[in-house]
């Protein structure tokens, strides 16, 4: 039963993150039958094991709170977050936007987080039996010479719960966080990070591969300087890309004019071209998690072709409802 269509006009009647949540509740209630079984479709990633290549990506649920309401959707991974290592409430409300004619949302949130300590007894109390991923990000008022410090705190702390670690160094919703992207502060981050999965592989007995997420909003030199680096230092993985502050595609629209990190399907020609810049670079030697602006299966199969070996959707969801998670992943 495809319900999606008649929920659809009810929850986009109310505020964007309202709706969120309201839908994130009536999952976690629903009974199991009203969603399409999950695809096995297999593939194995960063020596992962997924059941298909299609994961949720992180921001839908940030603490952990509807792990078991998700899990019926089918996902092949799930990924949850950012998690931040002290509470914080992010970014004054309103933070969400639709533009509905592009199939597009405009979001500033800001890291909100209920912390580590509380998503790591979320996590306790719902353990997760697939594929998860966790988000990770500095809080808004850690410096950028004390978060590389920070970044190594919250890995070591959600490497037992995690089967891949995603470090979050690209939200444009957090000043001056893309500062880590680039130059020393990378190469440092970098550094301490693998220093720090090493540790932990030794201390709990396995591998928990650690992910970059980039920006849409990189130059090519800045795209090569930055594979290097995740080559130099075996990175386990890229997510690319995350939200764009361009408004190129949108800038008809009045509310495109907002603050904020722009998703869906607007960013999908431009995500699309830094996931074949990586790739270039890269090869397969470290792969590439496809994220942004997936609205169809040709627009899921134009971002694999580009070079990326698993796909995450989140404004897709949003649009097309979770019918879309079997269609994607059935191909």
């Amino acid at each position: 039963m495809n319900w999606y269509p008649f929920a659809k006009p009810l929850l986009f009647k109310l505020d964007p993150e309202r709706a969120h949540y309201a839908g994130l509740r009536a999952l976690t209630l629903a009974p199991r039958f009203l969603f399409p079984a999950a695809v096995k479709n297999p593939v194995k990633v960063m020596g992962i094991d997924f059941n298909n290549s299609i994961g949720l990506a992180a921001g839908f649920d940030r603490n952990a709170d509807y792990l078991k309401g998700i899990a019926k959707l089918g996902f092949g991974f799930i990924e949850i977050g950012t998690v931040t290592k002290r509470p914080q409430e992010g970014n004054p409300k309103p933070r969400i936007f639709r533009i509905p004619e592009a199939n597009a949302l405009i979001n500033r949130i800001g890291f909100a987080s209920k912390g580590l300590d509380y998503v790591l007894a979320q996590l306790e109390r719902y353990q997760y039996p697939g594929v998860l991923g966790i988000n990770i990000g500095k809080n808004k008022t850690t410096s950028l010479d004390d978060s590389i410090e920070e970044y190594s705190d919250l890995f070591k702390a959600v490497y037992p719960h995690a089967t891949y670690i995603t470090i979050n160094i690209s939200s444009p919703n957090t000043e001056g966080l893309r500062d880590l992207q680039h130059g020393e502060y990378l190469s440092k981050l970098l550094e301490a990070l693998k220093k720090q999965q090493a540790q932990c592989q030794n201390e709990f007995q396995k591998h928990v591969p650690c992910v970059v997420k980039v920006a849409p909003d990189l130059s090519s030199d800045e795209i090569e300087a930055m594979a290097n680096l995740f080559l130099k230092f075996e990175i386990d993985g890229v997510i690319a890309t995350n939200t764009t502050i361009s408004r190129d595609g949108v800038d008809q629209y009045e509310i495109a004019h907002q603050k904020g990190g722009l998703s869906g399907e607007p960013l999908f020609n431009r995500s699309n071209q830094v996931i074949k810049q990586f790739h270039k670079v890269l090869q397969d030697e470290i792969p590439i998690i496809g994220l942004g602006g997936i609205q169809s299966k040709q627009q899921a199969q134009d971002k694999l072709a580009a070079g990326a070996k698993l796909l995450q959707i989140y404004t897709g969801l949003i649009y097309q409802g979770p019918r879309f998670i079997s269609e994607l992943a059935a191909f």
